[in-house]
């Protein structure tokens, strides 16, 4: 059976191939899949951590870890996301279980702070997050911000 391979790099670390099967996959989800034109590209991937797998020398998950300030206040997970094939396999637990250890491996404990697409509330709930803001609409799509308090690192989920 093929196994699925997980990596954690910084984005001077990312090979030239890693980095383009990422930017389509993220491409592939949140652009074309979502219908939903926006600016891929945001300027934010040089300064964050990038946690993603391989199947078959395949990125079929990925994520980022954005520093605090960046995005928001706190230290953040975006991009969250997990190929169309392989999105019943449970990727998207593990991937955000991978993210929130290695904030906690690497940073601390702390909080998080997400902006999770409305439908997938009761998904980051599930890890701890708690909605800290109205739903609002980003590039067409319903938003929620969400946080994840300190306290829950003292029990795995």
């Amino acid at each position: 059976m093929n196994s699925i391979h997980w990596h954690t790099k910084v984005f001077d670390e990312l090979t030239v191939n890693e980095l383009y099967d990422i930017m389509r996959l993220r491409t592939d989800v949140f652009v074309v899949e979502q219908n939903c034109p926006y600016p891929e590209l945001d300027g934010k991937d040089k300064k964050c951590l990038h946690i993603f797998a391989t199947k078959l020398d395949q990125v079929v998950a990925c994520a980022r870890i954005v520093p605090p300030g960046v995005s928001y206040p706190e230290i953040s997970i975006g991009r969250v996301a997990v190929h169309a094939d392989f999105r019943k396999d449970g990727y998207g637990r593990v991937l955000m279980q991978h993210a929130i250890d290695k904030i906690a491996e690497e940073f601390g404990e702390q909080a998080i702070q997400i902006g999770a697409q409305g439908y997938l509330k009761k998904f980051y709930g599930s890890f701890g997050f708690e909605p800290s803001s109205e739903e609002y609409l980003e590039d067409g799509i319903p938003h929620v911000d969400m946080i994840r308090e300190a306290k829950h690192y003292w029990t795995k989920l």
